[in-house]
């Protein structure tokens, strides 16, 4: 695994788009404790797999995943992994300006030898770690229906109990893999954009998911 490296500042944090313990993001950061709140009330004691998912593209997903991971990594007892599964349009290393120098999920699901621990990257946030999708790929399905997925993640949270692991996932409109990736996880956070996704919509993406596993739905006005 990689050196964490420097903690970045809250200023650089903003550029980013993510939340901090400064009062200048307070709003910000309490919904997505708000959030976090909910899925330990759901989850009691014992860490667990979320998978987000927008209803639709530009709807804002990612950010809500990146974000409420940070919250998570926020808490000095827990530690969270990011892993970034939107296939065709991953952007997660982007964002955390992080240089997939040596692959991510794809690479590693395809020669496991390598190891997991090298496409485990620092993002600068104390305690949150990042999986890249790796190189890109127009169906995930074949991946994350596959044995080796479901083995990966079993792995990577029963190895740390104070880890919480956090699907980035593919926007539910358009393609099944977010459907597929609800069955790894224990709890969805279903992303709605504000303004852009309507009742009708939202409704159709929920109905894709076990009404057991749904925490709930975010309305995100941030691409």
């Amino acid at each position: 695994m990689r050196e964490e490296g420097g903690a970045l500042a809250p200023i650089d944090c903003e550029r980013k788009r993510l939340i901090h313990r400064e009062d200048s993001v307070r709003q910000q950061s309490d919904a997505f404790r708000g959030i976090r709140t909910r899925l330990l009330e759901m989850a009691g004691e014992n860490n667990f797999v979320t998978l987000v998912a927008a209803v639709s593209p530009r709807s804002g997903g990612s950010f809500v995943a990146r974000n409420l991971a940070a919250a998570f990594a926020f808490d000095e007892s827990k530690t969270s992994l990011l892993i970034d599964c939107n296939l065709r349009y991953p952007n997660q290393h982007k964002a955390f300006g992080v240089e997939p120098r040596t692959g991510g999920l794809i690479d590693f699901l395809e020669h496991p030898s390598r190891g997991i621990a090298s496409i485990m990257y620092p993002t600068g946030v104390p305690r949150l770690r990042l999986i890249p999708s790796g190189r890109a790929h127009e169906n995930g399905g074949e991946y994350f229906s596959s044995f080796r997925m479901r083995a990966v993640l079993d792995s990577l949270r029963c190895r740390y109990s104070d880890r919480y692991l956090f699907l980035d996932g593919p926007p539910v409109k358009g393609s099944p893999d977010a459907r597929i990736l609800s069955d790894l996880a224990d709890y969805v956070v279903l992303v709605a954009g504000y303004g852009r996704d309507t009742p009708a919509s939202i409704n159709q993406a929920v109905a894709n998911f076990d009404p057991a596993k749904l925490a709930g739905v975010v309305f995100n006005q941030s691409p």
